[in-house]
């Protein structure tokens, strides 16, 4: 027959194997603990009176070591005083000889935040302890959730920067057609509609692309581009709508007078020559603007095409100028 006997474990050992276990003497007075329950009490447990040090929840009736060792192998319901939050399932066993007994504790419910406040890893549990499994579990839902986190940010930036794309003009950086209807759109439909609208077409630009070829018009383009840019307020639209068309929209705008001095400074400096391959290129513009203010019920389509009315109206006056839109201008007129 196999007789029960008493192995020797020395401290080392008994730490990997219950890194989580509490060694009290005859005295009541704990001899050793587990390097992991030492982590989550934060202090050193050593020679302090065991029911100091826990408060044992169930069965309360177990004040004293006696009555503690009398519950062998019950569950017990306790947590440390210096952690009440964290709730821990233990068992005692009795040692040989009358030298004290054994605690092992582990995480139940409070896993998750032991495992957060603490800063536990998979070295701080026994190999077998089904705490590692719930470890394993966490960090992987953890590592899935980053991993969800990022492919949603990418996703999200990913089509932030196509629907951009498929709001922008590639050569300019200006929004396109697309944008411009979009933008005009949503300002008609505002409750009371404050917005100017700008049609600007480049004069003199067909020269410069036939006489410097179409690198030389790309580069005027995107000179165009900033300056247009530069021009606007935050919040003001600047889309280019054809090859050498743009159009603009400023919103809050009602006065005639603004408009009028808008449109003479941007021909002024689109006159400035810029160089290119050190050549000088010299265009000009002529552009025609409307006022949402004049409609009752302003239509994108009719504040097109009334703009484009005056755009025409200042070709026919000799280009390189601005035009406001009004009715008197509703005879057909085209360029030179």
């Amino acid at each position: 027959m196999i007789q029960d006997r008493v192995i020797g474990v020395a401290g080392s050992a008994l730490d990997q194997l219950m890194p989580m276990h509490i060694w009290v003497g005859p005295s009541g007075l704990i001899n050793r603990v587990g390097p992991t329950l030492t982590k989550i009490a934060g202090q050193d447990l050593r020679g302090q009176p065991l029911f100091d040090v826990i408060d044992l929840q169930r069965p309360r009736a177990a004040r004293s070591l006696e009555a503690l060792l009398s519950l062998q192998g019950a569950r017990l319901s306790l947590c440390l005083r210096a952690r009440p939050d964290l709730p821990f399932r233990g068992m005692v066993v009795g040692l040989p000889a009358g030298v004290g007994g054994l605690i092992q504790v582990s995480l139940g419910l409070s896993f998750s935040r032991a495992v957060a406040d603490c800063g536990l890893t998979l070295k701080d549990f026994s190999p077998c302890d089904q705490t590692v499994d719930l470890l394993y579990l966490r960090e992987a839902n953890a590592a899935i959730a980053r991993e969800s986190r990022n492919l949603t940010g990418r996703l999200q930036r990913a089509r932030q920067a196509a629907e951009e794309q498929a709001l922008t003009d590639t050569l300019t950086g200006l929004s396109n057609r697309r944008a411009m209807d979009s933008a005009l759109l949503a300002l008609t439909e505002a409750p009371v509609p404050r917005f100017g609208l700008m049609h600007l077409d480049l004069d003199f630009f067909k020269e410069v692309n036939d006489s410097l070829g179409h690198a030389a018009g790309d580069h005027v383009l995107t000179h165009v581009a900033d300056i247009l840019r530069s021009e606007i307020r935050a919040g003001d639209i600047v889309a280019r709508v054809g090859g050498d068309e743009f159009v603009l929209l400023f919103r809050d705008c009602d006065d005639p007078d603004l408009l009028e001095a808008i449109g003479a400074r941007l021909i002024s400096r689109l006159e400035e020559p810029t160089m290119f391959d050190g050549q000088p290129c010299r265009i000009s513009a002529s552009a025609g603007s409307v006022l949402a203010s004049r409609y009752d019920r302003p239509d994108p389509d009719r504040m097109l095409n009334d703009a484009d009315v005056a755009l025409y109206a200042s070709k026919h006056r000799g280009r390189a100028q601005h035009t406001l839109y009004s009715e008197d201008l509703l005879a057909p007129l085209r360029p030179n």
